[in-house]
């Protein structure tokens, strides 16, 4: 962050919190009523430490909500996997494109090295929680001190203290934050900022104080501007103060959303569509615990004798209950037949809670193994499951996550100053849900060579082969350190084309090396054929490769060979050479 002058006062931001947060009021509950049911540890309502799930009967949902975390985790940004990456644009030469991939690769293998060693995917999987219970979340990306093993530090920022400001785009990209802070805490996150005066105060202890705090990002013409206020406190601080200013080249607080309506500024989320079936099944069970309870100590009746009295009454073994003479004493009430219908209702609840929360596509496998097209069945349903999410995260999560942290590596110094424009220099997604979808576009490609090559030479003799090989390796992710550079492949062409055998090793070694013919004519020897005994005396002319065993050809007893040129010519002439031998 810069530290300049900008146009917020520290008035205009308590005034726009207080209304960013009156107009998210009315979420507040709906957001209150999917954390009880679907992450009760997540909840506000309750301190830290106490019991959350106390009154939820029914586990469904929490685990689901589990379930559809871990897999946005494995499938957007999997830990330790190089899940992000930096491709050329279409206004690249295709002669540039050689010199400057290998650059990208090496930006991008940066990037991938401090996301690999920062704390990101414990907080976004809290994020991916507080995503699929209450449709909106919040990351936030600051850079931190120099000497930590990564350049970045993140933290999932509980969704009921900040609020947010959408563009004309519909972009979350105001943000305002609140937060508490001991006096500590405050003269380390903000080191310039002026006294408060709060070393006078002696009516509270230091460490009982919290300091409200607001720190507001919000765009204009030059980038984000920045501002952090400290809010009036009873009897500790009497005036709006502010702790910081500066500037952002973009904003450290990355903003998504699952599933947006239009007219709104907070997402929905699947828990929320899911509700009504998640408390039905919560009350189902409720009601067939206490179903249970009757059954298992059942209702009694007692008659008013002037003996028995029911206060005194414990149901334990061994227990002697007084009657009276000639009161039947304690009878069980009898419950009348019926068909028990609750758990039909609470299978079907919990199987349209399973699939609202996509569980039943991207759950595990149960039963045996899945063959090859069950398995392409399956990612084609996640792929339609979660596509249109998909194509959200990756604009509203990892794009602005890219270029919040490429350019904390450019102010470090760690990366070239180069930025994303989409036209020169893009990103390439490379997360396994991006992979599955290049994978179709391959063999969909694929399937249409084919075609084409049936056609004959006339049809195929417009497809660009290099240009297509290149492309397949993009798709299936091959690493550019296994392919040639076009220069490369200029010289072999133009070594085949002046008839140099375009392929054969072993001839090559052979050429380049004659003492390695004269020793496998030692080897050979002069002579005569001998019965083979173990492996190593199998003479090499019966000896079958694993591609010829299928075919084994008719072996003839060999003739002596004597020196190494009639080795050489007979494995030449043979047209198989020893190399296939």
């Amino acid at each position: 962050m810069k530290e300049q002058k900008t146009q917020l006062t520290p008035e205009q931001v308590i005034r726009t919190y207080q209304n960013a947060k009156e107009r998210r009021r009315l979420w507040e509950s709906h957001w209150n009523e999917c954390y009880d049911y679907a992450l009760p540890l997540r909840s506000t309502r309750s301190q830290p430490g106490a019991k959350t799930a106390d009154k939820l009967f029914d586990g469904t949902a929490p685990d689901a909500v589990d379930q559809l975390a871990a897999s946005l985790l494995a499938n957007l940004t999997p830990p330790w996997s190089k899940w992000i990456g930096l491709m050329v644009g279409p206004d690249v030469q295709d002669e540039d494109i050689e010199a400057v991939t290998p650059k990208l690769d090496h930006i991008a293998e940066t990037l991938q090295f401090h996301f690999d060693r920062s704390n990101f995917t414990i907080e976004i999987h809290q994020c991916f929680l507080d995503l699929v219970t209450a449709g909106t979340a919040c990351l936030m990306l600051e850079e931190s001190p120099l000497g930590e093993a990564s350049a970045f530090q993140f933290t999932a920022v509980p969704l009921f203290d900040v609020v947010f400001e959408d563009s004309a785009a519909g972009r979350l990209d105001g943000t305002l934050r609140r937060l508490e802070l001991t006096p500590r805490e405050l003269k380390k996150r903000y080191p310039s900022a002026p006294s408060l005066g709060l070393e006078n105060n002696t009516s509270h202890n230091k460490e009982d104080i919290r300091i409200r705090v607001i720190e507001a990002v919000i765009p204009d013409d030059k980038g984000f501007a920045y501002m952090a206020v400290a809010e009036p406190t009873g009897g500790i601080l009497n005036d709006v103060t502010m702790l910081a200013e500066g500037r952002f080249e973009s904003s450290p607080f990355i903003n998504f959303r699952w599933l947006k309506a239009p007219g709104e500024i907070y997402g929905r989320s699947p828990v929320m569509k899911a509700l009504p079936d998640i408390k039905t099944a919560n009350k189902v069970v409720e009601l067939i615990l206490k179903n249970a309870s009757i059954a298992v100590t059942g209702i009694w009746m007692a008659e008013d004798d002037g003996v028995l009295n029911p206060a005194n009454i414990k149901l334990v073994p061994g227990a002697i209950i007084p009657k009276a003479v000639g009161s039947r004493g304690l009878i069980p009430l009898e419950a009348p037949a019926k068909l028990d219908t609750s758990n039909i209702v609470l299978g079907d609840m919990r199987d349209r809670i399973r699939s609202a929360l996509v569980v039943d596509k991207l759950g595990p496998v149960v039963g045996g193994k899945m063959s090859a097209t069950e398995v392409l069945e399956r990612a084609s349903d996640t792929a339609r499951a979660l596509g249109a999410t998909y194509g959200r995260l990756q604009s509203e999560l990892l794009t602005p996550l890219v270029e919040r942290a490429m350019s904390i590596l450019r102010r470090r110094g760690e990366i070239p100053p180069i930025t994303l424009d989409g036209r020169t220099i893009d990103i390439d997604y490379r997360s396994p849900l991006a992979r599955r979808q290049a994978k179709e576009d391959a063999q969909n490609t694929i399937m249409w060579i084919s075609t084409i090559n049936d056609l004959g030479p006339q049809a195929s003799s417009i497809i660009d082969a290099k240009r297509t090989a290149r492309w397949l390796a993009r798709a299936f992710s091959v690493p550019d350190d296994l392919l040639l550079s076009d220069e490369d492949a200029a010289k072999i062409m133009a070594g085949n084309s002046a008839g140099k055998s375009p392929g054969n090793p072993i001839e090559d070694a052979l050429t380049q090396n004659p003492q390695i013919l004269e020793q496998l004519g030692s080897v050979i020897g002069n002579g005569e054929t001998q019965k083979p005994g173990v492996a190593a005396d199998v003479p090499m002319s019966e000896a079958i490769s694993p591609l010829d065993s299928a075919h084994p050809p008719t072996v003839s007893t060999p003739q002596s060979m004597t020196g190494a040129a009639t080795l050489r010519s007979n494995a030449i002439e043979s047209g198989k050479g020893i190399g296939n031998v």
